[in-house]
């Protein structure tokens, strides 16, 4: 099965409707013809998170395991990236100290 790309327009609009026109996610992806977990994993990509909905009867999407495992993905990347710099920013710093005056 051919797999589906959609452009980056696509997907901010997309996050907008849940983001700031405060759709459900579930509405949202039918409406645009995209799976609930594709249109979450855009949100969660673009730094949203459940506490931010304040739809009335939208479920929270922290007890679906597929939510977790995709947020914890994107944690653990963010991690990675903050470890990188910090060691970056301590060579720098042991380089810049090693130098004369």
């Amino acid at each position: 099965m051919a797999r589906k790309v959609y452009s980056n327009s696509f997907k901010d609009e997309a996050c907008k409707l849940v983001s700031e026109q405060r759709q459900p996610i579930a509405s949202a992806a039918q409406g645009l013809g995209v799976s609930e977990q594709t249109l979450r994993y855009w949100l969660i990509r673009r730094g949203w998170t459940p506490e931010q909905s304040s739809v009335p009867g939208q479920l929270a999407e922290s007890d679906d395991p597929r939510w977790l495992k995709t947020r914890i993905r994107d944690l653990e990347q963010k991690l990675r990236k903050a470890e990188m710099e910090r060691e970056i920013l301590k060579k720098a710093t042991a380089f810049f100290a090693s130098q004369p005056q």
